[in-house]
């Protein structure tokens, strides 16, 4: 779960440091929920999978409890018997043989925010960002949050514009000096020409 900060540059949080009590915003407040992993396949023959984990240690997608499918409706225990080359291995409760395993492939696994860390002051989840309206200080709307880089320098956010071209916002306290995520909106004060292809 990817974390954004702001201090020069807001963190954008990705992952929880570690498992402790704390999905996918799109403007709305909150998200209820975090995918903190997916499914990338079976490992031999005998039930397990490799699991791409989006934590900060990757192991930590084992200490949340529960792992939860995208609609809910499905509850695993996961517990990692290894690694491989950026994946863990791991033994789904339930899924005894490799056609089993094999039919999980691009499952994405949630955990419910109430099992994340909280994040610290100027500190926020990537989830928690995707999705917010970006709008200028006097109310004007410019798009909404699409997606949230680190290309070296601190955290970029793209805007998703009507009609217009995403946009790169750099993620710091200059340019995005107020994020309200009650709200469900971030507030830009972008340098002249920062927008300038796609003002509003």
């Amino acid at each position: 779960m990817p974390v954004a900060s702001k201090a020069p540059h807001p963190r954008a949080v990705q992952t929880p440091p570690s498992p402790r009590e704390r999905g996918e915003g799109r403007g709305e407040g909150r998200a209820q929920r975090v995918c903190v992993g997916v499914i990338t396949g079976p490992q031999g023959v005998h039930g397990a999978v490799r699991i791409k984990s989006f934590t900060d240690v990757p192991e930590n997608i084992a200490g949340y409890g529960p792992l939860e499918d995208e609609a809910g409706t499905r509850r695993f225990t996961l517990c990692v018997v290894g690694m491989g080359k950026g994946v863990l291995i791991a033994q789904l409760a339930g899924v005894g043989d490799r056609d089993h395993a094999e039919a999980l492939r691009g499952l994405r696994l949630y955990v419910r925010r109430s099992a994340l860390p909280e994040t610290e002051a100027e500190e926020y989840y990537h989830a928690d960002l995707i999705g917010l309206e970006a709008v200028l200080r006097d109310g004007t709307s410019v798009g909404r949050v699409q997606a949230i880089y680190d290309f070296g320098a601190g955290d970029t956010l793209e805007l998703a514009r009507p009609g217009g071209s995403p946009v790169l916002v750099p993620f710091t306290r200059a340019v995005v000096p107020t994020v309200e995520l009650d709200a469900g909106r971030l507030v830009l004060d972008p340098p002249p020409g920062l927008l300038s292809d796609g003002e509003p």
